[in-house]
């Protein structure tokens, strides 16, 4: 007789569900410490619901340049002024192209958001250019003479230098100006900042030969340069203290021009400026960025520039250290406004760091200019919209009055239809709820994640889509016990089948929110991610929660025995006990009569 054949042995989630429940345990356990320790134990907001400043920028027809305005320059104009915000730390700034010509920024409420707007504002190009003449503005203040010298006096605390070198007054604390030129002079009120040299090995050093003669230079004087009576006259009537003036000022300029600018050094104070034509642009400048001294211990701005930069910077560098100040210095001008206006004493080429009185902010504020400041077009402010949370929180709050209404009808379906098994539905769904809030929690300070509108219906939807997970799966249990089987090995026979219909709807789903993810832009985006990384978690649940739960759940005796309220009676499923064959007994048959 032949010995019967093994039988398989229990498959691994049927003899080891417990495993697999460890491991989403430790993987829950982990995503919460690490939310908890990080500080982040909310996700971020968007701006829909956190409040904060919506700007549209258009961008402007160029003279000259009809095909300016394209989607190559568009997108470099999105970058760089998503960089430049970022470069605030303020990361969940939202930026996008709307249109063929206008570009949105929304930058929610929080840390530096006020300091993003300002700087997202200034959206024309950079440039350098030669200061001619510079006066403080304001009511009261002198007009220049004819020959458009500097006629302010010195501030308290700073120092002026005349022609002969001559220091009249100690230099202002925290302040550094290097060489006998390098000091401006008090009009031109740059709080002692210089212009010195950050040479490395493989940089060229600038000798004499390379420096211009100061006879050679159109800037020798301000009666060499094309600064006509009109543009004297416009000095004369520039009120830099007029918000109006001070925003018009040299904003249209084209860069072959000389023009009168406005900046401000001190807060409360401002200065004007008579600018010569550009000849370094925001684009020649590789690198810029803040940095500490390590001789004075006092803030910087070290400047790195293109190869072809170098050489303009070079230029302009030698022939502005020959001149007495304050034509010595240059202006560093975006969207027609002097942000900063250092001095000169020797030329420099690649490499460049600027000193004075900076503190970290000043410093960081104007390396990140130098860095981002560069735009391939040049955008106009169409609107500047402040978005409060209110409306925002009532649409969220609408939202998840909604979600939980929604959830509500799940339960009661799931509870009145499925009964026990509703148990293992809900724990299920409290799993996928606790692993989306946490890794929504992370993400925020991860990748700059924010939390819209769109994200939280992307996330309510995700609630049928793991409630039908289940419901795949229940049925085909049901199914099982339909065609006679007992639960375990029908939990167990169920599984193959219901996994595969699980895997394609996900994966249908999961196509659909990357294919929106990747075709769209903004807020719509928000909606996309959420659906996608719901689905993934629904996957994980259902693989190392439910199916185990499900396992375990099998034997015990309220769901094995199949009573009314497990979800699972036989009687209530029509379920028919399977037919036993048995022997026909033929009964003796009549002999025939002849």
């Amino acid at each position: 007789m032949a010995a019967p054949k093994k039988g398989r042995g229990p498959s691994s989630g049927q003899g080891r569900p417990g495993r697999s429940l460890a491991l989403i345990l430790i993987v829950m356990v982990a995503l919460a410490g690490g939310m908890f320790l990080s500080g982040h134990t909310t996700p971020r907001l968007g701006i829909d619901l956190a409040g904060g400043t919506s700007i549209t920028l258009e961008a402007q027809n160029q003279p000259g340049k009809p095909d300016a305005i394209n989607k190559t320059n568009m997108n470099t104009a999105v970058g760089i002024i998503e960089r430049r915000v970022n470069g605030l730390g303020v990361s969940e700034a939202e930026v996008q192209t709307q249109g063929d010509r206008n570009i949105i920024v929304n930058i929610p409420k929080g840390t530096n958001s006020k300091q993003a707007q300002e700087q997202v504002g200034t959206t024309a190009q950079l440039y350098f250019r030669p200061v001619l003449t510079v006066q403080a503005s304001g009511p009261g203040t002198p007009e220049p003479s004819d020959s458009a010298t500097p006629s302010a006096t010195p501030k308290p605390g700073e120092s002026a230098q005349g022609e002969d070198g001559a220091t009249g007054e100690d230099k202002p604390q925290g302040e550094e100006a290097t060489g006998s030129e390098a000091t401006p002079s008090a009009s031109a009120t740059t709080q002692g900042r210089a212009v010195t040299g950050g040479l490395k090995k493989d940089d060229p050093t600038p000798s004499a030969s390379d420096e211009p003669k100061a006879s050679e230079s159109p800037e020798a004087s301000p009666s060499a340069d094309p600064a006509t009576a009109k543009l004297q006259e416009e000095f004369a009537k520039l009120d830099c203290t007029d918000p109006k003036q001070r925003t018009e000022a040299g904003k249209d300029a084209k860069p072959t021009d000389s023009i009168v600018a406005c900046g401000s050094n001190v807060p409360g104070s401002y200065e004007k400026y008579i600018l010569g034509p550009a000849e370094v642009s925001g684009k020649d400048v590789d690198e810029a960025k803040a940095a500490i001294d390590q001789r004075t211990g006092q803030w910087i701005v070290s400047m790195e520039f293109t190869s072809a930069g170098a050489k303009k910077f070079q230029t302009i560098t030698g022939r502005l250290a020959q001149q007495q100040p304050p034509m010595n210095q240059f202006g560093i001008v975006l969207d027609g406004e002097v942000v900063s206006a250092p001095s000169v004493s020797q030329a420099l080429s690649k490499n460049a760091q600027i000193s004075g009185s900076f503190d970290q902010q000043s410093a960081e504020d104007l390396g990140n200019i130098l860095s981002y400041g560069a735009l391939p077009l040049t955008f106009k402010e169409v609107s500047v919209t402040t978005v409060t949370a209110a409306l925002g929180g009532e649409q969220l709050q609408a939202g998840l009055i909604a979600g939980a209404i929604g959830l509500a009808l799940v339960i009661i379906y799931l509870v009145v239809y499925y009964r026990g098994l509703a148990f293992i539905a809900l724990l299920s769904l409290l799993v996928s709820g606790i692993l989306t809030y946490t890794i929504m929690s992370l993400l925020g300070p991860a990748i700059g994640f924010a939390l819209n509108l769109p994200a939280v219906c992307g996330a309510i939807v995700a609630i049928g889509i793991t409630a039908d997970s289940f419901i795949v799966y229940f049925e085909r249990v049901r199914d099982e016990i339909r065609e006679g089987r007992t639960l375990r090995p029908a939990i167990e026979r169920a599984w193959p089948r219901a996994r595969r219909t699980i895997l394609v709807s996900d994966f249908v789903s999961f196509l659909a929110a990357a294919v929106l993810f990747i075709v769209t832009v903004g807020k719509v985006q928000g909606f996309a991610f959420t659906l996608g990384l719901t689905t993934l978690l629904d996957v994980v649940v259902v693989f190392l929660f439910t199916k185990p739960l499900m396992t375990l759940m099998g034997r015990t005796k309220f769901f094995s025995k199949g009573g009314p309220w497990s979800g699972l009676d036989p009687k209530r499923l029509g379920a028919q006990p399977p037919l036993r064959r048995s022997r026909r007994v033929n009964a003796p048959t009549e002999p025939k009569e002849a």
